[in-house]
């Protein structure tokens, strides 16, 4: 069993300054941590205690650059929703495997309703991503059903 610090807690056991941590972070990952520390009303060393917590337990999964997808030649977004032939775990978990390594795959979420899983995907035009489908879904026998639909726009939520 690995140690845990004891600075760590339970994602349960986050705070109220925890969760401005959070907060603060989500809308913008290259807050020095002076800056975090006075926005969310801590001492600098205590912020700096606190967000290597939470890196630790987990609830800050990394950080990274949002980049224009047009910028690096895919401009082309889609939801592509796919229904599985069967939904025995080990056909589940080998599709997810596969699908989070295949070209554009931006996002996989396993989702609860008539389809199985939807992909959010990046293409460079209509034809790349009809040709992504037909290339890596529509021949996967573990694939009964896709269904595609184009993102016109995109904003990102405060959550």
């Amino acid at each position: 069993m690995p140690l845990v610090s004891n600075d760590v807690r339970p994602f349960s056991a986050l705070d109220d300054t925890d969760r401005a941590i959070l907060a603060a972070l989500s809308a913008d990952g290259r807050l020095p941590n002076n800056a975090l520390a006075e926005r969310v009303g801590v001492a600098p060393s205590t912020c700096l205690a606190r967000t290597r917590a939470l890196r630790e337990s987990g609830a800050i999964r990394g950080f990274h650059a949002e980049v224009d997808p047009a910028a690096v030649g895919l401009p082309l977004q889609a939801l592509v929703s796919v229904r599985l032939t069967e939904h025995a775990r080990a056909a589940v978990d080998a599709f997810r495997a596969r699908s989070v390594r295949l070209p554009g795959v931006v996002s996989v979420f396993h989702v609860a309703g008539a389809e199985d899983y939807v992909l959010h995907v990046r293409a460079a035009s209509a034809e790349a991503l009809r040709d992504f489908v037909l290339d890596h879904l529509a021949v996967d026998p573990a694939v009964q059903h896709t269904q595609t639909s184009l993102i016109f726009e995109q904003a990102r939520g405060l959550g």
